[in-house]
């Protein structure tokens, strides 16, 4: 009888999702008005909140946002995805493709089918242009304004009444509670998405059954999740009657999850986090515990081996990582992590030698790339770091840090517009507009600046004069 009423609420919904996403939801700003709103959002995130800013936790999040925007379609929009260093329960969509994860969301997932579950459902929402219907136009115009707004959106009054008292002075409130109706949308989207990417829908199942987890024991105070994605409680039984659909009697889906890219990604993140104690507890626990798998056990390993890392106990990190490359001999991510320990430790020489091995295996890898950047300015092979440093603003060009060491090694070689230029770059992709500009206007009345470098200045500082209306 169970099994009945689900086949028909799935199928109910089913054909209710189709009906609507045959016309384009009605927001109240156009595409380029989201669009323009967005672009202003990407210049202020890091100045509103405490990113994990790391070009290997960047590349992660971003390839598997990529994945699933792959088998999405065509989008109005560029999406950029962000880890905020907060223990917070959260995940949230601004306008224009902009995602956000809370290491405190992260930390509750075992799986990458998980992560990508959330990851889809976000990306529905955008899709749909669920937010787009929930914003006033003409409400959020400065950069000061529009972080008061993410803020607001991130954290909710309660959690931040400062910031939303702001907002709410500036005639800013947003009523982002989505309905029932967008998070059904959003949850068949994430489902057929997952169904395309050959990911296995347990997945979605597993966060749905932590949100309901969640919510039954922390009624008194719910996260901002969800506040702003509510009925866990219905959605899991929708879900669980598509995967029954869909399944066949069949008890195991295949998925292409690589749990140990998962892993290694969210056991770094954690192992950035101002108080690492129970982290390491639990890492502890896994390996001491019989029933856990070989493979549990050498990723809790990993996450040891960060966590001695940031504590500069460098022998014991590299010690974890030795044991972990043993497991994983042909992961060429695991040289470049035991590369960025030798740096830290001071030991250039099998640093440079590790770092070189994995970029000969993975080219696209910038977190070894940055690394060997630094490690040969240490050096002062400045050219070398200048052509790595280059190499990384191909490929992450919004990356800001870069920019920061290109006008440390410009101002070395005194090149003072080309350290203008680079410096004014970096505080753009910081958000610091002023200090961008300031920066730009000085690289334009140096002499020396090249006329290609003071034409992109030109063009940056439209940027900004466009950015501050």
């Amino acid at each position: 009888m169970i099994k009945t009423v689900h086949k028909l609420t799935a199928w109910s919904l089913i054909v209710a999702i189709c009906l609507l996403s045959a016309a384009t939801p009605a927001g109240t700003f156009t595409i380029g008005e989201e669009r323009e709103l967005g672009e202003k959002l990407l210049y202020s995130v890091r100045t509103t909140f405490d990113l994990v800013d790391d070009p290997d936790v960047t590349q992660y999040i971003n390839r598997v946002g990529q994945s699933v925007l792959e088998v999405a379609g065509v989008q109005y929009f560029d999406y950029h995805f962000y880890v905020i260093n907060d223990k917070r329960f959260n995940a949230f969509a601004a306008p224009s493709g902009l995602i956000f994860f809370y290491s405190g969301l992260i930390a509750t997932m075992k799986t990458e089918d998980e992560f990508v579950s959330v990851i889809a459902h976000e990306i529905g929402h955008i899709v749909k242009r669920h937010l787009a219907a929930r914003m006033e136009k003409g409400k959020y115009s400065s950069i000061a304004s529009l972080g008061l707004a993410l803020a607001a959106l991130a954290f909710g009054g309660a959690a931040a009444p400062a910031l939303l008292t702001g907002a709410l002075a500036a005639g800013q409130s947003m009523n982002l509670h989505f309905s029932r109706l967008h998070e059904e949308e959003a949850d068949l989207l994430a489902y057929g998405w997952l169904k395309k990417l050959h990911r296995n829908p347990e997945g979605q199942v597993e966060m749905l059954k932590s949100m309901r987890r969640i919510a039954r024991y922390r009624s008194d105070k719910l996260p901002q999740y969800l506040l702003t994605h509510p009925n866990p409680e219905q959605r899991l039984e929708d879900i669980e009657a598509l995967i029954d659909i869909d399944n066949g009697g069949r008890t195991e889906i295949p998925t292409v999850a690589d749990d140990f890219a998962f892993l290694r990604f969210k056991y770094r993140i954690l192992s950035q986090v101002k108080d690492t104690s129970l982290f390491k507890l639990s890492l502890d626990r896994i390996i001491a515990n019989s029933t856990s798998s070989n493979f549990s056990k050498i990723m809790a390993r990993y996450g040891l081996s960060q966590v001695a890392k940031n504590e500069k106990n460098y022998d014991l990190a590299l010690n974890h990582l030795e044991k972990v490359i043993t497991y994983f001999p042909g992961k060429n991510i695991l040289f470049t992590d035991k590369g960025v320990i030798e740096f830290a430790a001071g030991q250039f020489r099998k640093a440079e030698e590790s770092l070189e091995f994995a970029l000969s295996r993975n080219r696209s890898d910038m977190y070894a790339t940055i690394t060997l950047a630094s490690l040969l300015y240490r050096k002062g092979d400045l050219a070398g770091a200048q052509s790595y440093l280059k190499t990384i603003t191909g490929y992450m060009p919004e990356y800001s840090q870069p920019y920061f060491e290109l006008g440390q090694i410009a101002s070395d070689k005194k090149q003072e517009g080309l350290s203008s230029f680079y410096l004014g770059k970096y505080y753009l992709y910081e958000g610091r507009l002023g200090l961008a500009e300031t920066g730009l206007k000085k690289a334009l009345r140096t002499v020396t600046t090249p006329a290609k470098i003071k034409a992109e200045c030109k063009k940056m500082l439209d940027k900004i004069k466009q950015l501050k209306k």
